[in-house]
């Protein structure tokens, strides 16, 4: 059994392996492992040791099989202290995936800094959030849950990580482990419960703002969900490792019935 969601078949070619199978559709992956490679190739663009990535924007252009593919990557806008960054997804032919990224100067702030959002309580001693176990796919079989008490449907605090690496043979950074990890956001509080005659609710982006970066092998999700009354939602969470928060995601959803229902 592979230990890692994917292994490079050359310089931009990759290969997916069963751990990054979709919940939505078996022959899919789950876009979170698809966000930290792709967090990885930008990272890994033209890096500069003063400069890190700020903001990460992912676009879900289509279904995105499993199997080979190609990433990417180049400089849209370089700058002395800013630049814009892209990498794409592609199989078959299509980009399946777009993301962009800023990335900024670092420098020395501590004077000022100062945070507003509530630290999530730590992982050690929580249990296991079995709630999970309704998602099917290799990828959420992959992880470990633990919830804070009081999770419920629409709103929730799980911890996750895995023992996979996202390369096999690789050593990638933090940023990449827990961004690999968010787009399970939209599933930790889902407000109903997934298949049968219930809605699907897939996101068709991922936006994740970082305000510092990020550490350790768990990633904390405070997670709110919305859904509107015209077929759109919303899931936001606050970023957490175990130091406190680090940075926010939004995740816009398509809420439509199942069952064949209109």
């Amino acid at each position: 059994m592979a230990e890692s969601y994917y292994r490079a078949l050359g310089e931009e070619t990759f290969e997916s392996t069963i751990h990054t199978q979709g919940a939505w559709n078996e022959h899919e992956q789950h876009m979170a492992p698809v966000a930290g490679l792709l967090a990885h190739a930008l990272e890994t663009c033209s890096p500069r040791p003063d400069m890190r990535v700020a903001r990460i924007g992912y676009d879900i252009l289509g279904v995105i099989p499993r199997g080979t593919f190609d990433v990417r990557t180049k400089v849209l806008r370089p700058g002395r202290t800013i630049e814009l960054l892209e990498a794409e997804l592609i199989a078959g032919g299509r980009t399946a995936v777009r993301a962009t990224a800023w990335r900024l100067a670092v420098g020395s702030t501590g004077e000022v800094a100062a945070l507003e959002d509530a630290p999530m309580p730590g992982p050690d001693g929580l249990e296991e959030a079995r709630g999970m176990t309704q998602w099917p796919g290799d990828f959420i079989g992959s992880l470990d849950f633990r919830a804070v008490p009081g999770l419920r449907p629409g709103r929730g605090q799980v911890w996750i990580r895995t023992p996979y690496s996202m390369l096999e043979g690789e050593t990638t950074s933090d940023l990449v482990r827990l961004v690999g990890l968010v787009d399970t956001a939209n599933g930790i509080a889902a407000r109903v419960p997934p298949g049968g005659d219930s809605y699907m609710f897939p996101n068709v982006d991922l936006q994740i703002h970082l305000h510092r970066a990020p550490r350790g092998e768990w990633l904390g999700l405070d997670t709110r969900v919305t859904f509107g009354t015209d077929g759109i939602g919303l899931t936001s969470s606050v970023l957490h490792d175990e130091q406190g928060p680090f940075g926010r995601s939004e995740q816009i959803l398509t809420v439509r019935r199942l069952g064949g229902q209109a």
